[in-house]
């Protein structure tokens, strides 16, 4: 048991062994495919349900943040990412192998899921009896392929431009049809990779059965019926300014949206096994809930309420409703709701908790709204401590930008919250969950928009008299991190200091230092490359404004990080260095997210001394 009187509650919140994506396999429910950090570090894990056997399978992997189990349940599939720089290839592990079997035979239990498929990054996994389907990303080009019936993969596709398997690039629901005839591809031959096209072929033929490409729009492909030669599948289409469910009928071509009495977004959907219902999950507001809809009638009822953040969820083979809750006091969890959408009478991780000591509770987020210097109405979330305020503040950018913050569980943030500071996390322009447009705006026109919101909440914080403006941080990580680097110049006078976690701060080099998928996202969102529009990238590269950084910086990176690569960041660091200015980097040596727990606490250790000693700067 941890020694709480040596512990903090915020080192025990990361300590504590955490819970991610859950899946199974209609045939084998009862054997579960889990993510957890149980062991010091986030891996891929068997479960048996029945037996309560269980055991850590992805030996060799810097961190596995996928894993899934095989169609007739004899294997967990999951990435093997050997260096965390995220190329790799897809490994099975059988799922019975006994603990002293697998050390006997030095992993023979583990092998390939596909052969002859060269290390790349993951662009999509689909899995049904009898075939698997599978996108690569390579330094030349995209391909997807697939085995069917155990034989030797082939390639069915291949294009210099963006494509993958099923709905985004690192899953593949949507991917394979039940009866494994069809396949569902995106791709990006006519669009980018923020809008591609959907494209079902037939495996047989290789014939093109439909496509849907609506220029400058979001299609998803999601799920395909379970049930073998049912060819609906079910994709999200932008209609209007928001994201709706579609049925979309192969084998008669027709399209119809589906009629859901819902504000906001439906940004995803799940089969019921019967094929006669979807469990679709509705957000407003940066707030989820999860409904039934009945195909046949329309009928719509609530299954879970509206709260928190639901980030995950299934439905089993006997109706029940399984999904991943937290939020800003609660760590994750999977719940269960009854088929009538009546929630057990204990919403716990009932039969999937892991072992460890539990994390001590932490605070819920608080919604606020201010509107920006243009008139736009801005959604964020506050932490703030006790005490009447000023506080010193935190404005945190969260990363994407094509996310959003909710009430979510965050032991960083609340680190930031036990060690007194007030923390602001907007849903700037660019975020998720407020509209097409509000989504788009970044497109050509990237770095400004963001700052002016984050900005804009700070301001609206000092009106309330709850922050400190001579006490003012920003902080954030991935885009969040960019924002951070471009604002520790750019509004250089607002900031008492700034945390950049795997950041861009040379946006030039980082395009051409990335992995491929990345190099196309920034195609798209800034509409070419450096060399295609050197001033745009100029204007809106950190780099650009380093002689008016006032503040010191503290830049953590990973070093085998392919989609904000160190290279860049200690370019930045030099060019900071070099002009004097203050600038801390800390390094670790995996990948975009530190895998291993302690890692996660030290980087938290060295965040909150850097701000400490911030504020003890005269």
């Amino acid at each position: 048991m941890a020694d709480v009187t040596r512990d903090p509650a915020w080192r025990r919140r990361f300590t504590a062994p955490e819970i991610g994506s859950v899946r199974w396999s209609a045939a084998r429910p009862g054997r579960l495919a889990l993510v957890s950090t149980e062991g010091g570090a986030i891996g891929a894990w068997a479960w048996d349900l029945a037996t309560g056997a269980r055991r850590r399978v992805s030996g060799g992997s810097a961190g596995t943040e996928e894993a899934f189990v095989t169609p007739d349940g004899s294997g967990v599939v999951w990435w093997l990412d050997a260096l965390g720089d995220e190329r790799g290839r897809w490994m099975v592990t059988r799922f019975d192998a006994s603990e002293a079997e697998a050390v006997r035979h030095s992993g023979a239990d583990t092998q390939p899921l596909l052969s002859g498929v060269a290390d790349a990054w993951a662009a999509g996994l689909s899995m049904v009896p009898g075939a698997v389907a599978a996108g690569y990303a390579t330094d030349e080009d995209y391909i997807v392929v697939v085995s069917e019936r155990g034989a030797a993969p082939r390639v069915v596709y291949r294009d210099a431009r963006p494509a993958g398997v099923g709905r985004e690039w690192p899953q593949g629901e949507g991917g394979l049809s039940a009866d494994a005839r069809l396949l569902c591809v995106r791709h990006a031959e006519r669009s980018d990779i923020a809008h591609p096209a959907v494209r079902v072929v037939d495996l047989a033929t290789g014939a093109e059965v439909g496509e849907i490409l609506d220029p400058g729009r979001t299609i998803a492909p999601i799920a395909w019926s379970p049930i073998p030669g049912d060819e609906r599948l079910v994709i999200i289409r932008e209609t209007g300014d928001r994201q709706r469910p579609w049925l979309w009928d192969l084998g008669s071509g027709e399209r119809r949206e589906l009629a859901v009495a819902l504000p906001g977004d439906v940004a995803d959907a799940w089969w019921y096994p019967d094929g006669r219902a979807l469990l679709l999950h509705h957000e407003i507001d940066a707030t989820p809930s999860l409904h039934r809809l009945d195909l046949a009638t329309g009928a719509l009822a609530e299954v879970v309420p509206s709260g928190g953040t639901i980030d995950d969820a299934g439905v089993r083979p006997d109706g029940t409703v399984w999904y991943r809750y937290e939020d800003g006091a609660t760590p994750p969890s999977w719940r269960v709701a009854a088929p009538t959408g009546a929630d057990l009478p204990t919403p716990q991780p009932i039969a999937i908790a892991v072992p460890g000591d539990p994390a001590p509770p932490g605070t819920r987020w608080q919604p606020v709204a201010y509107d920006n210097a243009g008139g736009q109405r801005i959604g964020a979330w506050l932490l703030r401590p006790p005490g009447t305020g000023p506080h010193p503040t935190i404005v945190s950018a969260h990363g994407g930008p094509e996310w959003h913050i909710s009430d979510r569980w965050d032991p960083l943030q609340q680190a930031y919250l036990d060690h007194g500071f007030a923390v602001l996390a907007p849903n700037y322009r660019g975020s998720t969950g407020y509209g097409a447009a509000f989504r788009e705006t970044l497109r050509g026109d990237i770095g400004f928009p963001e700052s002016e919101d984050l900005v804009a909440g700070l301001d609206h914080l000092v009106a309330r008299g709850i922050a400190d403006p001579a006490r003012a941080f920003i902080e954030g990580w991935s885009w969040g991190g960019y924002l951070a680097t471009l604002n520790a110049g750019l509004t250089a006078d607002r900031w008492r200091g700034v945390v950049a976690g795997i950041p861009v701060g040379d946006l030039v080099a980082a395009h051409y230092e990335s992995a491929p998928a990345l190099r196309a996202w920034d195609d798209a969102i800034m509409g070419g490359s450096p060399m295609e529009l050197p001033e745009l990238y100029h204007e809106r590269n950190p780099m650009t404004y380093v002689d008016r950084v006032a503040a010191p910086v503290l830049l953590i990176a990973g070093e085998r990080d392919s989609r904000c690569p160190i290279g860049q960041v200690m370019v930045y660091a030099h060019a900071l260095r070099r002009r004097g200015h203050a600038v801390e980097v800390h390094l670790y040596p995996e990948g975009h997210h530190a895998p291993r727990v302690q890692e996660r606490v030290r980087q938290a250790e060295v965040v909150v001394d850097f701000l400490r000693r911030c504020l003890d700067r005269a």
